[in-house]
């Protein structure tokens, strides 16, 4: 967590806390960073792909995830904007399910603060990450790796044209843990967007 606001926020927030400590007790596992995320795609049908964790934003419960702006799912998110994340930890055998809205959070946004997000998460990749956003778009047939081979990156350069952040908002949150066999609801209470006054039920798994 980065920052007293954003540990201050975890404290006062149930699940926040639980996922904090499955990312700390997993955290030797690399893929312990990627989760699920699914979404309406073409057609209405479902569309699930997994991505990287890039954080929480500042002073919010809004997660993180850099994406390519020119793949299909931008269209269909600005067209469906809910989506789910299923996010399991094989070590502490934990589950966490969250839904909420998504933000598609590109260079033509017109919000400043937005962009500044935007610039934020792009600086906080790694160049390696960032260096894929120059290469062809996704889903195009490519006839070799020399697309791959031939790619420069200034490092110190802001995001390019392809790059493109989404944020998750979370409004639920479906929480298993399978080794106490104990499952939790949490839901936010809609209060303002700002809102993270959240309601915790006990459920049976």
């Amino acid at each position: 967590m980065a920052g007293g606001s954003a540990a201050a926020s975890a404290l006062s927030n149930p699940w926040r806390t639980l996922l904090q400590r499955a990312l700390d007790a997993n955290a030797h596992l690399k893929h312990s960073t990627f989760f699920q995320l699914a979404t309406v795609g073409g057609g209405s049908r479902p569309a699930n792909r997994t991505v990287v964790f890039r954080g929480f934003q500042e002073h919010c419960d809004k997660i993180q995830i850099n994406t390519d702006a020119r793949s299909n799912k931008i269209s269909e998110i600005k067209e469906w904007p809910l989506g789910e994340i299923c996010w399991y930890f094989t070590d502490s055998w934990e589950q966490f399910r969250i839904s909420g809205i998504i933000d598609v959070i590109d260079g033509s946004n017109s919000d400043p603060t937005k962009l500044q997000q935007r610039e934020k998460a792009w600086f906080a990749s790694s160049v390696k990450s960032r260096s894929q956003y120059l290469g062809p778009c996704p889903g195009v047939p490519v006839a070799n790796d020399d697309h791959i081979k031939d790619v420069h990156l200034d490092p110190s350069a802001g995001p390019v044209d392809a790059y493109c952040l989404l944020t998750l908002d979370p409004e639920k949150v479906d929480y298993v843990n399978l080794k106490s066999n104990q499952r939790l609801m949490f839901t936010r209470r809609q209060e303002g967007e700002e809102s993270s006054d959240w309601m915790a039920e006990k459920v049976s798994p």
